[in-house]
């Protein structure tokens, strides 16, 4: 179970997050007539108000300085393709070891001629809140910072985890047994990420919710912040789409 609250205020530079997301997590109602945030709850925050707390918007007045600020945030180029309008689709690795069109440089939602960087460190983002609403409501819920991106193969973009802090981001099922008693050799499923394309079910890209709390995932949920979700990010060793056919 998933929900988005209302009244969300608009966060700017310098805001403390925590504090300003506390009223309207509070104010959730559930259907068993408990209110607020409990244990075992995992609060998931769009990246974006994260960035824009931090700081870390941008100024990019046309499209040559947009081009400047990707190629800032970019490690490695993965592939380019022409657009329709004459621009140039870069998919990259960015400085958070994320593969991303644009290096997840975002030009909607903010002031014209500025651009959103994403948070330079999620996890310790995520950290930071699950601090700071740890204070402020008396539960320590997992977080888990999201942000929007497409999957090789696949029309449609979903949201998916860039930072966390007190989730088990990954559920490892090898060695159990199917049905049919054959074992699992390769079953590792991404919960955050799961968690996240829920929670992004009830925010809703224009909706102006941008942090959903989801209820039911207690067994993902630790007292420890974990490793984070840099952890979800697939070696060079292991990378297939790096290596291309090479192999």
């Amino acid at each position: 179970m998933a929900q988005a609250p209302d009244g969300v205020p608009v966060i700017t530079r310098g805001d403390d997050l925590a504090a300003r997301l506390t009223p309207a997590l509070a104010a959730l109602r559930w259907p068993d007539g408990t209110t607020g945030v409990a244990e075992g709850d995992v609060v998931v925050v769009a990246s974006k108000i994260v960035a824009k707390a931090e700081g870390r918007l941008v100024a990019a007045r046309d499209a040559a300085a947009r081009d400047a600020v990707i190629a800032g945030e970019t490690v490695r180029v993965v592939a380019t393709r022409q657009r329709p309008d004459g621009g140039v689709l870069r998919i990259v690795e960015n400085r958070q070891g994320l593969v991303m069109a644009a290096a997840g440089v975002d030009a909607s939602d903010v002031p014209a001629g500025t651009a959103l960087l994403l948070p330079e460190d999620p996890d310790a983002s995520a950290r930071r809140l699950r601090r700071g609403l740890h204070a402020r409501l008396g539960v320590r819920p997992g977080v888990l910072v999201t942000d929007t991106a497409g999957r090789p193969w696949r029309r449609g973009l979903v949201d998916m985890a860039i930072g966390a802090a007190g989730v088990r981001v990954l559920a490892d099922h090898r060695g159990r047994r199917d049905a049919y008693g054959r074992e699992l050799n390769v079953t590792v499923m991404s919960l955050a990420d799961e968690i996240a394309a829920a929670a992004e079910l009830v925010k809703g890209k224009a909706a102006g919710r941008p942090v959903a709390v989801v209820r039911g995932m207690g067994h993902a949920v630790s007292l420890e912040d974990g490793d984070g979700a840099a952890t979800l990010i697939r070696p060079p060793a292991e990378d297939m789409f790096r290596r291309g056919v090479s192999d």
